[in-house]
């Protein structure tokens, strides 16, 4: 199975415009180093999102505001502990963290997409009935406005 990354930002000097930007992830040690490059990315504390899938299996993403702390959501918290991506999504299989759980379940910030379309209640919906990674990025992008982008890059 395969991984597809992409980087989007919200642009402010174009209004309501996304654009994807490249970015070395393979190079990215961590969460925090993620978030550092998502923010040098980012025109005036407008929304950076990496997104991640694995095919058929789960997505994710890494949403960074400004200097906020970075949020992050999986579609399946085994399966990104267990990939080679867990420490850029901050999952890991330590029992004290907020990602680990049973595999197969979503977790992480289910709010993190609100403000942009996709609202928890509709996170949740995808991870129950197991919507495809690439539909469910699809989705995710139609409600935000980048579904074009997203397109492009596939």
């Amino acid at each position: 199975m395969s991984y597809f990354t992409a980087v989007i930002a919200k642009e402010s000097r174009k209004g309501r415009t996304w654009s994807a930007h490249d970015v070395d992830v393979e190079s990215v040690k961590d969460l925090g180093e993620l978030a550092d490059e998502l923010r040098i990315i980012a025109e005036d504390d407008q929304p950076v999102l990496f997104l991640i899938e694995r095919e058929d299996a789960w997505w994710g993403v890494v949403r960074v505001d400004g200097e906020e702390d970075p949020r992050v959501f999986v579609s399946d918290a085994g399966g990104a502990a267990a990939s080679t991506y867990a420490e850029l999504l901050d999952a890991d299989v330590d029992e004290d963290d907020e990602l680990t759980v049973l595999s197969g379940a979503c977790a992480g910030d289910f709010d993190v997409l609100t403000d942009l379309g996709t609202p928890p209640e509709t996170l949740r919906e995808m991870c129950e009935e197991e919507v495809p990674p690439m539909d469910a990025l699809a989705s995710v992008a139609e409600g935000a406005g980048f579904a074009e982008v997203l397109d492009s890059l596939r």
